[in-house]
């Protein structure tokens, strides 16, 4: 029987627990229940669980896929949410695998397996090629790389996006932004910033610098940036 160490992030206790209890029965090594994000990355900082059980909506303003884009070892959603906004979202990600609710035992051990199996690994984004982005400025269009964009900011239903030299504005919200910029390495510090991970210079008393700009780290996201930081 299989000894493999699993995560399970669910915010519903009854759902948590008896999804616990089937993968005990089954023989896996349940090393924490987690319903928010911080928690979620602390458990696999501590235990170095071999995959991740991820419900996409769990407490905190950061949901089952943000944090999915975080992490570094195989996951698979198990979820109520199938619309094609959300299926597209996810599949930005490159989750292992997806299993809508309710489900059987079996599509819930088929799937863990499959994962296993695979070795699906994940990184952080940073690995990706920067993906080449478009926005607009008076009556011109301007290619971006992603990897020029320092951060975002919102702005009521806008977005402010900044370069190292540049500021463009653009028609749609900082969590449509991150959608597409997550899974490219950007990291969300504050309910109105999203940063280029690869682009942080230093950090101080709550800010994160970037190539001259200074951006707020918020109370709510500093726990699960600062574990994110490889410290010597």
């Amino acid at each position: 029987m299989s000894k493999a160490s699993i995560l399970v992030v669910e915010n519903e206790p009854l759902i948590a627990d008896d999804v616990s209890e089937t993968l005990e029965r089954y023989g896996y090594n349940v090393v924490g229940v987690a319903d928010e994000a911080p928690e979620a990355l602390e458990l696999i900082r501590s235990e170095s669980p071999d995959i991740a059980l991820l419900d996409i909506n769990i407490e905190g303003d950061v949901d089952g896929i943000e944090l999915a884009s975080q992490l570094k070892i195989p996951f698979v959603f198990f979820t109520s949410y199938y619309d094609q906004k959300t299926l597209d979202r996810a599949k930005r990600t490159n989750p292992a695998g997806y299993i809508v609710k309710p489900f059987s035992e079996n599509d819930l051990i088929a799937n863990i397996e499959m994962a296993l199996h695979r070795g699906h690994k994940k990184g952080t984004g940073s690995e990706k090629s920067p993906e080449k982005l478009f926005v607009r400025k008076d009556q011109e269009i301007i290619s971006l790389k992603s990897s020029e964009i320092v951060y975002v900011e919102a702005f009521d239903n806008y977005a402010n996006v900044y370069t190292s030299s540049e500021k463009y504005l653009i028609s749609h919200t900082l969590k449509s932004i991150g959608e597409k910029l997550i899974p490219l390495g950007f990291v969300r510090v504050h309910r109105s910033f999203l940063i280029n991970f690869d682009l942080i210079d230093s950090i101080s008393e709550g800010y994160v610098f970037l190539k001259g700009h200074r951006v707020q780290i918020g109370k709510s996201y500093k726990k699960g940036f600062m574990e994110r930081l490889s410290l010597l």
